[in-house]
């Protein structure tokens, strides 16, 4: 079960972390922004659902092995589908009522959100790695 959970781990860190400072970045580099917000706004749904998915599953495989670890996978999926299912219908919302304050905010939420998820993700591949 270690490498089970191990590999999830580590395709999870590796989706998240690249969808976060590759995908994202380059999309505003090479499209014009009135194509990359919709382009983003789409792909959120089913990024989040992959890291849901990803996460539970790692966190069921982590618990035969680190039971820290599978709590910090269980976290990153349960503040995901807060993500998902909450926060971003409320940035769509800000964005489409043109209130770039409430964006702002919640935007900057979601980005916060996002790194912690990133952190505990990289913190369980070394758990268990070390196992």
């Amino acid at each position: 079960m270690t490498i089970i959970a191990l590999l999830a781990a580590a395709t999870l860190f590796g989706g998240m972390t690249f969808y976060s400072f590759g995908f994202a970045p380059v999309l505003f580099k090479q499209l014009p922004m009135e194509s990359v917000r919709p382009l983003l706004r789409g792909t959120f749904p089913y990024y989040y659902a992959a890291v849901i998915a990803v996460s539970g599953v790692t966190a069921l495989a982590a618990i035969s092995v680190s039971g820290l670890a599978a709590m910090l996978f269980g976290a990153i999926a349960v503040s995901t589908i807060y993500a998902r299912q909450i926060l971003m219908s409320q940035i769509n919302a800000a964005t489409d009522r043109g209130d770039k304050s409430a964006f702002g905010r919640l935007h900057g939420l979601s980005v916060v959100i996002q790194l912690v998820q990133i952190g505990l993700a990289g913190w369980g591949v070394v758990l268990l790695a070390a196992t």
